[in-house]
Parts: structure tokens; sequence; C-alpha cells
């Protein structure tokens, strides 16, 4: 998924990224804003993952979206 595609598709993911991504709490949500980048960083962060594995974590969610 696309930058913008992302973005546009963020208002009906941010629940679902919540469940999937359980580390990430309603702030971290909020502070994303419908940016992938911001979410990238909030994965990394939260997981203590490198820059490929929250990608990948990332990937994953967007497929089941």
């Amino acid at each position: 998924m696309n930058e913008d595609q992302f973005e546009g598709k963020w208002e009906r993911m941010k629940g679902s990224v919540r469940e999937h991504l359980g580390r990430l709490n309603d702030d971290d949500v909020a502070e994303v804003q419908g940016r992938r980048e911001r979410l990238l960083a909030k994965i990394q962060e939260k997981y203590g993952d490198t820059k490929e594995a929250a990608e990948d974590k990332l990937k994953e969610f967007e497929r089941n979206f």
C-alpha cells in the first residue's frame, strides 16, 4: 500500500492497528495521523524492531486488512 492509499484508509484502519499491533496505545495511534512512515517508526519504537522487521509487520497488517 503506498502512502496515499494508507492515508486514505487510515480512519478505517485505526482500530485494526490497535488489535493487530497490541503494543501501540491510543496515543501512539493518534500520533501517526495516517502517515505510514510514522507508523513504521512507532512499530520500531514499541517492538524494538529494525526498520526491515517493522516493515514486515506493517506489510502483514496491510495484507490482512
